[in-house]
């Protein structure tokens, strides 16, 4: 019976489940350019380019990093609410730039 108590709490104790993800963004794309999720994941991002500066914007989640040649960027936020939410890149540096998409997709907690 102690044991059972102990195995509940435990599960209780354990904190989000971290989603590590490596994404590339490069003239005029990301890679992936769809990342899915549970609600309530810690989704923890390393961002790369190896060509241009590039940025990936989730306005939904008030998020917006640049990312440069030889400086990955890494950042981690909560899905803390289901839905698509689209990322791009807000950089107007060449007119490709702006057809950069993705999606992050974050599924209801069941």
């Amino acid at each position: 019976m102690l044991f059972a108590l102990f195995a509940a709490a435990s599960i209780q104790d354990q904190g989000p489940t971290a989603k590590p993800f490596a994404i590339s963004a490069h003239r005029y794309a990301f890679d992936p350019a769809r990342i899915e999720v549970n609600e309530g994941d810690l989704v923890k991002i390393e961002l790369r380019t190896g060509d241009i500066a590039h940025s990936l914007t989730i306005d939904d989640y008030r998020i917006a990093k640049r990312v440069g040649p030889g400086h990955p960027v890494t950042f981690e936020f909560q899905a803390d609410r289901a839905g698509e939410f689209p990322y791009y890149c807000n950089l107007q540096l060449e007119d490709g730039c702006r057809r950069m998409r993705g999606v992050l997709v974050v599924k209801p907690r069941k």
